[in-house]
């Protein structure tokens, strides 16, 4: 039996951070991973390769809209999609053995196989049972569905199997207006096929601010994406050559029905947390499926941690890192934080969309005074020469003492240009205080100044 300070069980964003950091604090560390890679969904099939696929199809695309425009004529581009793939996999590829090199260079000891928790204490993996002082649940989640939806990633499919279809559909049906169904619906458009968006809300990216929300499926709309909202779905019918999928309007409760080639389920994410073992240690639960927590990461049972996606809070990568690195420092004996309430939020369409803190809409339930101050890229230079002036830069602040309470972009770069507005949130920032921040020209960033500035006296290119 082997014996550690450490095991984490999952080996993705939130668990090799987790286990890279213990090691890096002194402890003797394991990672457990079952998948045969590292790097969990994120890595193998979710946030990297939608990324290659996004960007691949974002290509396609400048070329058939703009290159003309640019006096690149003649150009003629035609896509091979089994190269396409073999693209995105050595993307893949190159990242997951990145995260190995990452462990030895680290001595975290890679141990391969499905873990499951026999006793308080112990981590079983295969037929070797190994002993740690402290273990972190760290296992991530698994695409949700719907009642009358029978998933078989061949042609109905979760974003796993979406990622990796053998042909480019003729026609899909993405059940779900969230961050993957647009994000995959976007490369699916992109590639030719027809692709309707259905979702049960009556409006898209739930929780997103309704202004951008708004003008988000106003611009996807004009790239050809097709929106049916307010629809409950009560299944999908499959048949040799097409799949049904049949929804109810809930404005009127009338019952409708579209066909697709390919039917894409992206309703959300569950805890992925069985086989563990947890029930049987009297691990406590939430109604949802998530691992119960304390302030510290602490379950129920003494020693026994859990990060990620298997606990509360929004399931992005970032935050199950931040949680890792914050859970390493606690068993280190030292003081690990998290900021939840300075956690972006990223949408990679095209425009991208970002956003960290709090919504108009949110403000306004808590009664709370604000100021909006808001910047199209119309006025932003270099948007405008890269064909990317849709969008706009959304600040709000305290209407008393000018903080920064949180921000809102749609347009080119924003899931980067997010970032300067989370640091000034960290460290407590007004909008006054990036409005004074001198900003290069001519980039994106102006328009996060510009803004800032709209707080205050007033934009100077609006």
């Amino acid at each position: 039996m082997a014996e550690f300070d450490v095991i984490v069980i999952g080996g993705g964003p939130g668990g090799y951070v987790c286990a890279i950091r213990c090691a890096q604090l002194g402890l003797k560390t394991a990672c457990v991973e079952g998948r045969g890679a590292l790097g969990g969904t994120c890595l193998n099939v979710g946030c990297i390769p939608s990324k290659a696929l996004l960007h691949a199809t974002h290509e396609l695309h400048e070329m058939h809209e703009n290159f003309d425009k640019m006096g690149l004529t003649n150009a003629k581009v035609k896509v091979d999609w089994a190269k396409m793939q073999s693209y995105k996999q050595d993307v893949i590829d190159g990242n997951t053995k990145g995260i190995e090199f990452l462990f030895k260079k680290n001595k975290v000891t890679y141990l391969q196989g499905w873990g499951s928790i026999p006793a308080a204490g112990q981590v079983k993996v295969g037929d070797e049972v190994h002993s740690a002082k402290n273990i972190v649940i760290a296992t991530g989640s698994e695409a949700a569905s719907l009642p009358g939806i029978e998933i078989d990633e061949q042609t109905v499919v979760t974003s796993t199997g979406a990622l990796s279809l053998p042909k480019i559909p003729k026609s899909m049906v993405v059940i779900g207006a969230g961050v993957i169904g647009l994000e995959l619906g976007s490369v699916y458009k992109r590639l030719g096929a027809d692709v309707t968006v259905v979702e049960y809300l009556d409006a898209i990216t739930p929780g997103m601010d309704a202004e951008v929300a708004k003008g988000l499926q106003k611009i996807l709309t004009k790239q050809g994406l097709n929106f049916v909202l307010g629809a409950a779905v009560s299944g999908v019918e499959k048949s040799k050559s097409k799949n049904t999928v049949k929804y109810t309007l809930r404005k009127d409760d009338s019952a409708h029905e579209i066909e697709a080639e390919v039917v894409l389920v992206a309703t959300g994410r569950k805890p992925f947390t069985g086989g563990l073992g947890l029930e049987a240690l009297g691990v406590e639960m939430l109604p949802r499926g998530q691992v119960k927590t304390n302030d510290h990461w602490a379950t129920s049972v003494p020693g026994l941690y859990a990060i990620g996606d298997a606990i509360v809070g929004p399931m992005l990568a970032h935050k199950a890192e931040d949680e890792g690195m914050a859970v390493a420092e606690v068993i280190a004996g030292k003081h690990g934080h998290v900021n939840y309430d300075v956690i972006p939020g990223v949408i990679y369409t095209t425009p991208e969309v970002a956003s960290v803190g709090k919504t108009e809409e949110v403000l306004k339930q808590e009664g709370r005074a604000y100021r909006v101050g808001k910047f199209s890229f119309m006025g932003n230079g270099r948007a405008k020469a890269v064909f990317q002036a849709d969008g706009f830069v959304k600040l709000l602040a305290d209407a008393t003492t000018d903080r920064i309470l949180g921000c809102h972009i749609i347009g080119p770069g924003a899931g980067d240009l997010i970032h300067e507005v989370c640091v000034a949130m960290e460290f407590g920032a007004s909008a006054q205080d990036l409005a004074l921040t001198c900003h290069a020209h001519p980039t994106y960033s102006e328009a996060v100044r510009e803004a800032a500035l709209a707080c205050g006296d007033g934009a100077i290119h609006a």
